[in-house]
């Protein structure tokens, strides 16, 4: 009777068993198996040789019968090689299946299986007996000793190349038509050995599949050797297990003596496979049923017969209910989705070189046309078909100025189907587009990294991959010209879309942004001392003052641009004249704020005043929906009239109010004055009639055409802007550079592991998908960086935690809490100082989000300022400081409990700089909260104010005072505003309809 894979696995460990207790275990070591295997796989004389086909049918048959010859003979006459013959014996005489056979192939087969059995149970004895014993205190950063059974990297290519010959020789040939895939469609080696197998002579094919896959699972049940197994081979494997468990036996009665499997080999068979899917990694097993499903029917061109046959219906069946079982297990949907798109959408290494032709001529210019004629040619703005053009508009852009370099064909389409799809799109996601044509915008998908256009020999355009540039200063000066080109094209494009208001509302766009960057550069300057600030927040620092002098330096050749190439006629309506006048309003009282204010200042805020005048004054046939539009400049003006330093332009802003306001009814000589001048500069030879008559024409046809569309566009939703995912860039990080860094994370130079920690982080902060996949070993590889000494080292795996935490708050946070509020007997000091400069990290960028995550911050934090290291008490206080500065009204009822333990500190405890910091975390809530502090605190208000004067009067530390007094003036101001409000003298004129 024929035997299960249970009880074959079972007769060959009693095999072993007894072997062991001859001690022929004890002396066969893994240097012989693996000779003895090296000396079945060695080549033949005539292996290389480029004959014809049937002569290489000979050379594989006359290798193998060499090779087996060649192992018997070192069997029989070395004496080294007694005790492995000994251990091969005993395991195939307890292994019942066939090993004899007149088939060459299969009795190579059998014994590479039974050498492989002998390397597995050597290894788990040799494992078994290891005792490493216990490590030295005294030198702790020794390596600890290795497992025996552990198998070098030249040793595991052998095993790996053993296994290709089990797979290709022993399962691969006697798979039936369509499970997996032919032998003939992987390698020329492959189609030779479908050819040379035997199928007539005994045993049968299904015994011989049945039997190479029970041993190559034994083998596998050692878990290196399990990894070598799955790892390349877990398709094959899966697919024969699949034909011995599931395929449909013929309908003729056997005879028992004439079936090949039993009932209960095949039900063996069926669990096995099961186990292995359960066993395996999931994407895997999901990747590798698909291919065994296969796809649809391909049609056969001109007659031609398919080479390759469709699955058979019942493993098609099979495949799908193994992968409705995949799907339904905890994570499937994941497992599912991971195992259809990973390896998809990336550029192969084959494909690296520079010069490599990725898109060709034909390709790009049938690409374009095609898109040509189904947008603007069909001209159907069918919202799922202008948002369908989104995700390549960045590209598409990127190509138009490739255009403009060189005489093209594509440049008429290319400027046709971005004219098209910037008049049709919302305004907010035409705006959006603009932004990342310009550089402002880094979300909206461009053409990657490693691939630029080039001209093609006919006159078109190809994408191939481009040549790295060893000068730095070459590569500074190609990006700095390429960014510059950009702009220009840009002004060329927007010069055809100032009818439709685009180019206007895209200039309103830069000068809002450049009053923006200018009040963030004067924030930055007005910073306190850098003294308590660490080196990572320094360069951070240093970092986004950069980036901002880069962006503002944009937006200004923008503007300058925009100015330059664009006509009078930039503003079509009402709406966006108003928007105008408010932005140079806003850039003049930003510059009034932080005392900078100049001539030219002065002189834009004149014209653009004048400008309202000259609406108010006639010009424009003004109507009440105009003037619901122009109140937007009330509260700007009457702040220009109370704070601007010259006395002209505050009385021209407080006339033009009260002209607003009464609707034109009241208007005073200011206004008249103010007008007149704007006009005369503007027409010098005193053509006012006529400019006048023109600019009434233009205004009356177009501000109510387009100030009703204007209106919807503000009062509508929000429009989300293009988006980017850690899937869209999955293609900018290579799985090579990938593993670099990693590698280079543990080198034992601290520039280099510096240098890797920095480039994840960067590559965390870009979404780069291939890297958040590896979420959980990048937090062990910056929490094992965090504990080194070096501080360039440590503070870049501070920024590597606190970037991952941003993206992945919920699966991290938890951990870091429970590391920062740990003893110190399981983290050193230095260690939670570390994690809590993290959670600083976090909070910050967490903003609003942070009230999500309150009760377990806050908690920890308390319990931090109870800690018996003073140096974590003030950490926990600071942290505590920047929570409660940004939690505003989700304080709730914590605030008592934070209340109660910052007066016990500052009363009670001992060290300086505990107190200092507790006091410090009041100044922040007081700042943080402003006026609404008297809301949020004003159950504990009067506490806070009594411990404050008790510092004042007691504290003997002269910083903890100076905290404290201004904590005091903080708190002064914010309840005289709430006592005394500041009285606006103001007198309300109403026009009756």
């Amino acid at each position: 009777m024929r035997r299960s894979p249970v009880e074959l696995c079972a007769s060959v460990m009693a095999a072993v068993s007894q072997a062991a207790s001859s001690r022929v275990l004890e002396k066969c070591g893994l240097e012989q198996i693996l000779e003895a295997l090296k000396l079945l796989l060695s080549p033949g004389e005539g292996s290389g040789s480029n004959s014809l086909q049937i002569t290489k049918h000979d050379i594989l048959l006359a290798t193998l019968k060499s090779n087996l010859s060649a192992l018997e003979h070192k069997f029989l006459k070395d004496p080294h090689w007694k005790i492995l013959k000994l251990l091969r014996d005993e395991i195939a005489n307890e292994a019942e299946w066939p090993q004899d056979s007149t088939d060459v192939t299969w009795r190579f087969t059998s014994q590479t299986l039974l050498l492989l059995l002998c390397l597995k149970e050597t290894m788990l004895c040799l494992a078994a007996d290891f005792n490493p014993g216990k490590p030295n205190p005294k030198t702790p950063e020794t390596a600890p000793a290795l497992s025996p059974d552990t198998l070098s990297i030249s040793q595991q290519k052998t095993v790996q190349s053993v296994l290709q010959f089990v797979v290709t020789l022993g399962v691969c040939p006697y798979l039936a038509p369509g499970v997996g895939v032919p032998l003939r469609f992987r390698t020329e080696f492959g189609a030779v050995v479908q050819d040379v197998v035997c199928l007539s002579a005994a045993p049968s094919a299904t015994r011989r599949l049945y039997t190479s896959c029970s041993v190559l699972l034994s083998v596998a049940q050692h878990t290196s050797l399990g990894s070598l197994v799955f790892c390349r081979h877990f398709g094959d494997i899966a697919a024969g297990l699949c034909q011995l468990g599931f395929c449909p036996s013929k309908r003729s009665p056997r005879s028992p003596e004439e079936e090949v499997l039993t009932e209960e080999e095949r039900a063996l068979s069926k669990k096995a496979l099961r186990d292995i899917l359960d066993q395996v990694y999931q994407p895997l097993a999901v990747r590798e049923l698909l291919i065994l499903q296969g796809g649809p029917p391909q049609s056969c061109s001109e007659g031609k017969m398919q080479d390759r046959c469709r699955a058979p219906a019942w493993l098609r069946r099979l495949c799908g209910q193994l992968l409705s079982e995949r799907l339904m297990r905890p994570s499937g949907v994941q497992a599912v989705v991971r195992g259809i798109l990973e390896g998809a959408g990336e550029i192969l290494e084959s494909d690296m070189v520079p010069g490599t032709i990725l898109v060709t001529e034909e390709q790009l210019g049938r690409c374009i046309e095609d898109i040509y004629k189904v947008y603007v040619v069909g001209n159907e703005p069918l919202s799922v078909l202008v948002d369908s053009l989104l995700p390549v508009l960045g590209v598409l852009f990127s190509l138009y100025c490739f255009t403009k370099q060189s005489v093209s064909h594509l440049r008429s389409l290319c400027q046709e189907i971005l004219l098209w799809i910037l008049g049709r799109l919302e305004r907010k996601k035409a705006i959006a587009s603009l932004k990342g044509f310009a550089g402002l915008d880094k979300s909206v998908p461009a053409l990657h990294s490693l691939c630029h256009f080039r001209a093609a020999i006919q006159g078109g355009i190809m994408i191939t991959i481009k040549e790295a540039f060893c000068d730095e200063d070459e590569a500074l000066y190609q990006k700095v010209s390429s960014e510059q080109c950009r702009v220009e094209h840009l002004g060329g494009l927007l010069s055809h879309c100032q009818e439709c208001g685009l180019a206007g509302d895209f200039f309103i766009f830069c000068l809002k942004e450049l009053t923006h960057l200018a009040v963030e550069d004067e924030t930055e300057l007005k910073m306190k001392s850098f003294s308590n600030k660490s080196l990572l927040e320094l360069e951070q620092h240093q970092t986004l003052l950069v980036e901002g002098q880069e962006r503002k330096l944009l937006v200004l050749q923008l503007v300058a641009l925009l100015c330059e190439r664009m006509s009078e006629q930039i503003f079509t309506n009402i709406t966006q004249v108003v928007d105008f006048v408010a932005a140079t309003l806003q850039r003049a009282c930003a510059s009034l704020a932080h005392q900078a204010e100049s001539t030219v200042e002065s002189q834009t805020l004149s014209m653009s005043m004048g400008l309202v005048a000259v609406m108010l004054g006639g010009a424009v046939q003004l109507k009440s929906s105009d003037f619901a539009v122009l109140k937007q400049l009330l509260p700007l003006l009457e702040k220009v009239s109370s704070t601007y330093p010259d006395p002209v332009i505050q009385e021209l802003a407080a006339d033009l109010r009260i002209t607003i306001s009464t609707h034109g009814a009241f208007s005073t000589e200011a206004v008249s004055v103010a007008a007149q001048s704007t006009l005369n500069k503007k027409d010098p030879e005193g053509k006012r009639e006529e400019q006048q008559q023109t600019s009434y024409e233009r205004y009356s046809d177009v501000s109510h055409g387009h100030l009703e569309p204007q209106q919807s566009h503000v009062a509508s939703h929000e429009v989300r802007e293009p988006s980017t995912t850690a899937k869209q860039k999955s293609e900018s990080v290579t799985t090579e550079e990938l593993q670099e860094a990693l590698l280079s994370a543990y080198d034992p130079q601290i520039p280099t592991r510096a240098a890797a920690l920095r480039t994840l982080s960067r590559w965390i902060e870009e979404r780069e998908a291939k890297v958040l996949n590896m979420q959980e070993k990048l937090l062990k590889i910056f929490l094992e960086n965090l504990e080194h000494e070096d501080t360039f080292v440590y503070l870049s795996a501070i920024q590597g935690v606190a970037l991952l935490s941003d993206v992945y708050p919920e699966k991290i946070l938890p951990g870091l809490l429970a590391q920062y509020d740990s003893s110190k007997d399981r983290h050193t000091p230095e260690t939670r100082m570390k994690v809590g400069e993290i959670l600083m990290r976090i909070v910050r960028a967490l903003g609003d989000m942070v009230s999500k995550y309150r009760e377990p911050l806050i908690h920890t934090f308390l319990r931090g300022a109870r800690d018996p290291d003073s140096a974590h008490r003030a950490s926990s206080l600071s942290n505590l400081g920047e929570l409660c500065q940004r939690l505003d009204f989700m304080l709730g009822s914590v605030v008592h409990e934070v209340t109660a333990c910052l007066i016990a500190v500052v009363k009670t405890d001992h060290e300086v700089q505990v107190r200092r910091a507790a006091i410090h975390v009041i100044v922040l809530l007081l700042r943080g909260l402003s006026q609404k502090a008297t809301e949020v605190l004003r159950d504990v208000l009067k506490d806070l104010y009594h411990l404050l004067k008790h510092v004042v009067c007691l504290e003997p530390d002269d910083v903890a005072r100076l905290h404290a007094q201004l904590a005091l003036e903080e708190l002064d101001g914010i309840m005289r505003n709430f006592l005394f409000p500041p009285q606006k003298l103001e007198k309300k004129i109403t026009v009756l309809p």
